[in-house]
């Protein structure tokens, strides 16, 4: 192989990779805050104080968070239930990431409690 052809590839696969990461450098926060979100979710599910919360509260306090951390979580995306004296929260929201001239919609599903 020509010493040319080998600097070109060394450049090309060098850029591949620098996409990549930008592209992961993009993508990686909405993963993290809905981290945080779960977390949050899974901690009230686990509150026995919870059990005892009317489901419009707990809904309110899931959007409150969601918020604070930046997501697009509305009431109307929030599932509070009761389950056999348990509390099940679902929470369905989608994040739209701009990716250069692409736009991605990330679906997400947080979810605790009782089935």
């Amino acid at each position: 192989m020509r010493p040319a052809a080998r600097i070109l590839r060394v450049i090309a696969g060098g850029a591949v990779l620098l996409i990549l990461a930008g592209i992961a450098i993009i993508l990686i926060p909405p993963y993290l805050e809905n981290l945080k979100l779960q977390r949050f979710v899974n901690d009230l599910v686990d509150d026995q104080a919870t059990a005892t919360v009317p489901p419009d509260v707990i809904r309110q306090r899931v959007v409150s968070r969601a918020a604070a951390l930046g997501l697009p979580v509305h009431s109307e995306d929030v599932q509070v239930r009761r389950v056999n004296n348990a509390i099940r929260i679902d929470v369905l929201y989608v994040v739209h990431v701009d990716v250069a001239s692409y736009t991605v919609d990330l679906h997400f599903r947080p979810a605790a409690g009782g089935s």
